[in-house]
């Protein structure tokens, strides 16, 4: 996205079914002319627990627990390494330099995509190297960057969520461009080419089952603070392209009313086995998912917003986020609220006030995830051209008692703060640090 959403890769599907949604941009890292808050002194990092602050000659200050999160996106060199090639010295540099920036904004959570592509940054015995390392999917980097992430991370209480990516495999549609001994290459009947790019067929169990070991690899071996996932399940509508996976329906598909539903049982099934899976393995690691931020508009459902998306988590991703909620099958939801207050097909405030209500009661926390790199971006409409339409956001949301803290998208934009926006925000409402959320019991 010039700078790129966490879609860049479906913008121009989703451009044409949706009125309500911004061009996606990708952005450059840099360090921040603006006022920015100091360093949070003397944080403590343990996995999974609150960061508590020293103040001056190391007496404790009193901190409050929220989410204040960043996503730090790797897919396509997005976020991090700035491109492919770099040393393992440079690498490590640019990611310590994100960490930082995080620190000074008084952030408190990085969401770190880890498997952006069915490949690892972290030495998988399940799948290769990812290629936005080296630039050759499969090559070894020197150095693991997943456990050199935690240790930096939580040396400056930061806590570190994982995120995965469960289906996608590529971003191109030939599998011979994969690695030699990739599992898609070995496995091309779990493979559905679709818009140009390979995904994994989630209709098969097979394949369930190995995305779910591929994942809990990481969370076995590191001391993870969150497992993410965020908002790709079946791929986004692409025009005039079928999902072709009626023969897995056929075989696996007896006794649901419809291919969707089926799709969607599909999907709760990873959720619920993934969920089991990082408590298993790893009690207190919590288990979060930044779904599209409109289940159904409520033309089309009652129980839905007052919005008009184009897009529909429930019927186009066959991601029944609402049920997750309700269910109690996260410990965490942050909704992507990309739009503006007063948009006028998704407004901010509808959404927030919405999937409020969808918490209320349940045992999820919610957080909103927040669109900073459309801050300052003239092509996103006036709204945004405003640097203090992203505190205005966390304003409003305050007013919710069901939201809890906010994540922003991302890494970049962060560091850079083109617009002044993210200056704006900690100023107005991270003037003290927080610590970060622990798992429900």
């Amino acid at each position: 996205m010039g700078p790129v959403s966490r879609r860049a890769f479906t913008v121009a599907t989703l451009s044409a079914l949706t009125t309500a949604r911004g061009a996606a941009a990708a952005g450059a890292a840099g360090v921040s002319s603006g006022a920015v808050a100091a360093p949070v002194a003397g944080a403590a990092a343990p996995a999974g627990g609150a960061a508590v602050a020293s103040g001056p000659a190391g007496h404790p200050r009193a901190a409050v627990t929220e989410m204040r999160g960043m996503w730090l996106a790797t897919v396509a060199n997005r976020d991090w390494p700035s491109r492919t090639g770099l040393t393992a010295s440079r690498q490590r540099g640019e990611l310590t330099t994100l960490l930082d920036a995080a620190v000074r904004r008084r952030l408190n959570t990085v969401m770190f995509q880890v498997r952006p592509t069915a490949d690892a940054l972290w030495p998988s015995p399940y799948e290769p190297w990812s290629q936005w390392l080296t630039g050759t999917q499969g090559r070894d980097p020197g150095w693991d960057p997943l456990a050199f992430a935690v240790e930096e991370a939580h040396a400056r209480g930061l806590a570190l969520h994982a995120w995965f990516n469960p289906y996608r495999v590529a971003l191109h549609a030939a599998p011979s461009r994969l690695a030699a001994a990739h599992p898609a290459r070995r496995h091309p009947d779990w493979v559905v080419p679709y818009g140009g790019k390979l995904y994994y067929n989630p209709g098969l169990p097979e394949v369930r089952a190995f995305v779910e070991r591929a994942m809990l690899d990481a969370v076995e071996r590191y001391p993870l603070d969150g497992v993410h996932f965020d908002d790709y399940f079946y791929p986004y509508p692409v025009s005039g392209h079928a999902f072709d996976d009626r023969a897995a329906y056929e075989r696996h598909g007896g006794g649901f009313s419809s291919r969707a539903a089926w799709r969607r049982d599909n999907v709760d099934r990873l959720v619920r086995e993934t969920a089991a899976g990082v408590q298993r393995l790893r009690p207190g690691t919590r288990f979060g998912i930044s779904p599209f931020g409109v289940w159904r508009n409520a033309s089309t459902d009652s129980r839905g917003s007052d919005t008009r998306a184009g897009v529909q988590t429930y019927d186009d991703l066959y991601a029944d986020t609402r049920k997750w909620v309700r269910e109690g099958l996260l410990d965490y939801v942050v909704p992507q609220l990309y739009w503006a207050i007063g948009d006028d097909s998704v407004d901010y405030a509808t959404l927030v006030s919405w999937w409020s209500g969808v918490a209320r009661g349940s045992r999820t926390r919610l957080y909103v995830g927040e669109a900073l790199y459309k801050a300052g971006d003239a092509s996103e409409g006036a709204a945004w051209r405003d640097p203090g339409e992203l505190t205005r956001h966390l304003t409003l949301a305050k007013k919710q008692p069901e939201v809890r803290g906010h994540v922003f998208f991302a890494a970049k934009e962060v560091a850079a703060d083109p617009a002044g926006a993210m200056a704006r925000v900690v100023a107005d409402h991270y003037r003290r640090p927080a610590a970060p959320p622990r798992r429900s019991p």
